[in-house]
């Protein structure tokens, strides 16, 4: 699974839209809809904001990783 199926899942297991998740982020209704669409790449200060705001990690969102939970804190 792609980084564009996870940010879209992460939404959508939230009910968000992607205006929502824009306001989060700061940005742009458009700059979202292409990150989310894989379109554009996201910046990692954004990529940071995102992992916060789920509870995940950055891995997850990137698709490297299955595991949704946040690594342990040190």
């Amino acid at each position: 699974m792609g980084r564009r199926l996870r940010l879209r899942d992460l939404r959508e297991d939230r009910d968000l839209t992607q205006k929502d998740v824009a306001e989060v982020l700061g940005t742009s209704f458009q700059y979202y809809q292409k990150y989310e669409s894989g379109i554009r790449q996201i910046p990692v200060d954004r990529l940071e904001i995102l992992a916060d705001f789920y509870n995940t990690s950055t891995d997850y969102i990137l698709g490297r990783t299955t595991i949704r939970e946040p690594y342990p804190q040190k």
